[in-house]
């Protein structure tokens, strides 16, 4: 085997016993070779070393700045926000936006093994997903600065929300308010490579409500699928028990919008029989009413763009981490 700096894409090939074209497949993120082949191909470039040629990564970095965005859920409203941020913070600056969607783990870790190789682009920013050390690593070596929003890294600078202390504020609001039987309602399949701040929203409100003597009781903890037709169904069969919740945290605004429109189709007075509190103060919340804990999700993406541009600017300055502060929003639904 020639020495690491001498590795082509045949080495690769041979080593994997596949054709040239399935590794190429594989630099790209194409969808078109199966997992396992995928990660076989994989872990022959990291054993080998194999970089795309020095010139071809030259020719890529003369075109203008480009900023690659890897995201989950892309149609999901708190991303689309974070998106927009991101989009504003470029526009002034040269650097094309390029947005590429997570599927499943494997497709995430094939961008993060494509996407330093390539030279295709100036910085990267992930957005909720969860990054292994190994993933780290090749960004390093490969100086593609990265930010990530919502998972912390210590050697990568990163925008952080602390979501249990959301989780904390949420409960905190609805007893001052004098609620004693309170329900939560979270996300019931999250996907394997994205981070998971549901868990810490509902920790922190669990917590709180403990801490005050009180009792969180596990049939008025209800994960639902992350939609708001299916939200909708769980929230009617929980607000027909005769025990029913006076005080319901939605982990998220998209499921608070759900619970808002079940209790109002079943004649529930908002907020005089019902306190509903949501998460990430969408767009829309302020039309609904919703009260909800704001995340300043536009602000996250700006941020995001700051830090990667700062980095960009200068490559050996150490890594920085922003907590962007919570709020509480009180509208008309507590």
């Amino acid at each position: 085997m020639p020495p690491k700096n001498q590795i082509t894409i045949y080495d690769v090939a041979k080593v994997t016993g596949v054709s040239i074209t399935t590794v190429s497949r594989v630099l790209n993120a194409s969808g078109k070779v199966n997992d396992v082949t995928r990660r076989r191909i994989m872990e022959a470039i990291d054993t080998l070393g194999f970089v795309p040629k020095a010139e071809a990564r030259a020719r890529a970095l003369r075109a203008a700045g480009r900023i690659g965005v890897l995201s989950p859920f892309f149609t999901a409203p708190s991303f689309v926000q974070r998106l927009r941020g991101i989009s504003a913070a470029l526009s002034d600056t040269q650097h094309e936006l390029i947005i590429y969607t997570v599927e499943s783990l494997d497709h995430l870790q094939s961008f993060l093994l494509s996407l330093p190789l390539t030279g295709n682009l100036n910085g990267l920013i992930i957005l909720s997903m969860e990054v292994d050390q190994a993933a780290v690593c090749r960004l390093r070596d490969h100086n593609l600065k990265t930010v990530l929003v919502e998972y912390p890294v210590e050697s990568l600078s990163g925008v952080v929300i602390n979501d249990e202390a959301g989780g904390e504020m949420a409960a905190t609001l609805l007893l001052d308010k004098g609620h004693q039987h309170f329900a939560f309602i979270g996300v019931d399949r999250s996907p394997d490579y994205a981070h998971k701040p549901i868990a810490q929203r509902y920790k922190g409100f669990r917590e709180t409500i403990t801490k005050a003597g009180l009792t969180l009781n596990k049939e008025m903890v209800i994960q639902a699928p992350y939609t708001m037709e299916d939200t909708y169904a769980l929230s009617r069969d929980l607000l027909t028990q005769a025990n029913r919740p006076t005080a319901i945290f939605a982990a998220t605004d998209l499921q608070a919008f759900a619970v808002l429109k079940a209790a109002r189709d079943l004649q529930i007075s908002i907020p005089n029989d019902l306190a509903v509190i949501g998460f990430d103060d969408l767009d829309m919340a302020s039309y609904l009413g919703l009260t909800t804990i704001r995340q300043h999700l536009d602000e996250s993406g700006r941020i995001a763009v700051e830090l990667l541009l700062a980095d960009l600017a200068e490559p050996d300055r150490l890594p920085r981490h922003v907590e962007l502060p919570l709020q509480i929003i009180e509208r008309e639904s507590t």
